[in-house]
């Protein structure tokens, strides 16, 4: 009986071993993703207050690949969270919204020594980090 309980037990060990690694590994390489700007104007190096690229198709393309590459690890595919990060579809669209986008893109998240998200700046580009939110806007919904 006590080999039983035994090989039970290393199954259940091997198994949550297992499940543990495959979550681990769902989550994917958190390294962040270059985002090709070819086509955009070029922003400069001091950041805009408001998005230079609301309502730009290139824009909102460049960024929805931007932000599938770069987001949607922990904010949800489409913007749609599974509540690791804030769901942002609900982010104020339009100018509204920009001071709080570029706050957090620029300088991420950290509360208690632990980083929630990144900081952005200096990794992706204005133009990038632009993108994204203009990308973002079409996906906003009301609450």
């Amino acid at each position: 009986m006590t080999e039983v309980k035994a090989f039970v037990a290393t199954l259940v060990l091997i198994v949550g071993l297992a499940a543990g690694a495959s979550l681990a590994l769902a989550h994917g390489d958190v390294t962040p993703q270059a985002v090709d700007t070819t086509g955009l104007d070029q922003l400069g190096a001091d950041w805009r207050d408001t998005n230079p690229y609301r309502g730009n198709p290139k824009a909102i393309a460049i960024g929805t690949s931007g932000f599938n590459q770069n987001c949607a690890r922990c904010h949800g595919l489409e913007a749609i969270s599974g509540g690791i990060a804030p769901d942002l579809r609900y982010l104020a669209a339009g100018e509204e919204g920009d001071a709080w986008f570029e706050y957090r893109v620029r300088n991420g998240s950290v509360r208690e020594g632990r980083v929630y998200m990144p900081k952005f700046e200096g990794v992706l580009s204005q133009e990038a980090l632009w993108a994204i939110r203009s990308y973002l806007d079409t996906r906003h919904v009301d609450e």
